[in-house]
């Protein structure tokens, strides 16, 4: 990846050089002993692996040795590490390379890794951009876990670079207290990392809350929206990017889009928050292209390759690359949507409302074969919450349901059509779902969403509604995480919605450093088993919250 540039006036010169996470906090989920918890006295008992599919594991069972002497021309961890998909006893770690390197990964009870097991992970290569993940198995449920990246040069046995730790939570296989954030939206609207607001510091502000795992909704990078160092806003003062050669143009090649995921890591407060808070990750459209959808032809200036479905086949692989995602052998290509289980009283099902999306044109009225969802999607989705045991079924969906999104003057972006009668288009899809949960009496399903760069709680009920063949519900909408802030949305009546609350800017496209900028916090109680969500600011202060009762509506 190229080195930024940093703005004269500033004085970024740390926030642009990855360094290790400051020392981490530690929490009481620790509270069975080694041999209860799973671990063997010499460290975690059963811990195997998973390494990246087609990477590299030639000497993978070679032990790492003691540390040898550091010298030049050692490989280095480019972008801070990172760990997702949290599941009750595993999770993925990701790692960068400057070079071709081996991955090492230790898992350990203790920060001090007195007592860690060492895990051969893949040889990073140029093929994907040097990055890779260990899938980890045999973790030890509910408990806070240390782990730490090596990188060891693969023809110089015992040759490695620094190392680097983070922390992450596995899931629990019994009822405790569960908390997690969610946002989107990220380095948007010519907003990037600032060196003279500290960078992007509301990811100190999430990091401080020490949440279980952090949903990203999606829109985690720009990449249809270059950077320059100074943006002036409308009252005069100046907003300065860190900008790299990747983000100083539309991204279209695969180096290009690469590149928007290692700019949000030179952020120091970003790197610090990825290290220690797991990642459940989805994508929505600036990944690729704004309100892209399969088989669109881009009459955008500004790219030479016109066709989405290249461009995002591109975005794909770079998502996959650099994202703590887990992808499975019996789908080698990986897929977004997915559920992530995390204990008895929460199933998160992660949506991907991008891949399988009909074109945004005026007055869908059918939807043979697509919609938003696409039909195995849409089949898997219910099947899965009806086939959830978890008191709680979190949706993440990355369009919410009842705003009406715009794509121009006359097309519709979003799932609501901006007509208040019978379901049509996209909306169908989702009718058809929420009538199979009122038929099978499924409740406590919460919607979490982003996109439209407010935050906001909307109720959804038949009282209100011109469809009514479903039970009420409640979506929560957070963001943006650093983007120029909109808003609020008209809504559409079809499935009922009201504005309980809403937090938008007054003006239009909104700096960060004018504030509305915002995440959200569910907390989940392990005894009453009780759903509070939390709409934050970002400075982390409370906004609005709402505690949802298991059963009640």
């Amino acid at each position: 990846m190229s080195a930024p540039r940093v703005p004269q006036s500033s004085q970024l010169s740390s926030q642009s050089s990855p360094r290790q996470p400051s020392a981490l906090p530690r929490r009481t989920l620790l509270r069975a002993g080694l041999t209860s918890a799973g671990f063997a006295t010499a460290g975690l008992a059963g811990l195997v692996h998973a390494p990246v599919a087609g990477a590299s594991t030639a000497s993978a069972g070679r032990p790492l040795t003691a540390p040898a002497a550091l010298r030049s021309g050692r490989p280095r961890l480019t972008h801070g590490v990172a760990s997702g998909d949290p599941t009750a006893n595993g999770a993925v770690v990701w790692a960068r390379a400057d070079r071709t390197a081996r991955m090492w990964v230790e898992v350990s009870r203790t920060p001090d890794f007195r007592r860690a097991v060492t895990v051969p992970g893949p040889v990073l290569t140029a093929q994907t951009n040097h990055t890779g993940r260990v899938d980890l198995h045999g973790l030890p449920s509910g408990q806070e876990l240390f782990y730490r990246v090596h990188l060891e040069d693969p023809d110089r046995y015992g040759v490695r670079g620094e190392a680097l730790s983070g922390r992450l939570v596995t899931a629990p296989r019994d009822r405790r207290d569960i908390r997690f954030l969610w946002s989107g939206d990220m380095v948007g609207q010519g907003f990037g990392s600032n060196p003279d607001l500290g960078g992007i510091t509301i990811f100190d502000r999430m990091r401080a809350l020490a949440p279980d795992f952090f949903l990203h909704s999606g829109d985690s990078v720009y990449a249809d929206g270059p950077l320059t160092e100074a943006v002036t806003l409308p009252d005069g003062r100046v907003y300065r990017n860190v900008v790299t050669e990747e983000k100083s143009r539309v991204a279209q090649t695969l180096d290009e889009y690469r590149g928007q995921w290692a700019y949000n890591l030179l952020d120091r407060n970003v790197r610090a928050f990825a290290a220690e808070v797991p990642q459940v990750n989805q994508w929505d459209d600036h990944e690729v292209h704004n309100n892209w959808y399969p088989g669109q032809i881009l009459e955008d200036d500004r790219y030479t390759e016109k066709r989405v479905d290249v461009l995002a086949a591109r975005a794909r692989r770079a998502f996959f690359e650099w994202m703590p995602i887990r992808t499975s052998h019996r789908d080698p290509e990986g897929r977004v949507y997915r559920k992530v289980s995390y204990g008895p009283l929460l199933d998160v099902f992660v949506l991907d409302m991008r891949t399988y999306k009909d074109p945004n044109t005026p007055g869908l009225e059918t939807v043979p074969d697509g919609g938003v969802l696409g039909w195995r999607q849409l089949r898997w989705l219910t099947d899965g919450l009806l086939g959830s045991r978890a008191t709680w079924k979190v949706v993440a969906n990355d369009l919410p349901l009842g705003l009406v999104v715009p794509d121009d003057a006359t097309a519709i972006e979003g799932v609501a059509q901006g007509d208040p009668g019978a379901p049509k288009g996209r909306e169908l899809e989702i009718a058809t779902l929420l009538s199979a949960l009122r038929r099978q009496q499924v409740d406590n399903v919460v919607w979490l969403t982003a996109d439209v760069h407010y935050t906001a709680a909307h109720h959804y009920s038949p009282d209100r509604a011109t469809f009514t063949d479903f039970s009420p519900f409640w979506e929560f909408v957070s963001g943006p995480l650093n983007a120029g802030a909109f808003g609020p949305n008209r809504l559409d009546a079809t499935f009922g919605p009201e504005a309980v609350y809403v937090h938008a800017p007054p003006r239009q496209g909104a700096s960060p450093m004018e504030g509305w900028q915002h995440f959200g916090e569910v907390e989940i109680a392990g005894d009453s088993g009780e759903l509070t969500v939390r709409l934050r600011d970002q400075e982390a202060n409370v906004l609005y919250a709402r505690t949802l009762t298991p059963g009640r509506r």
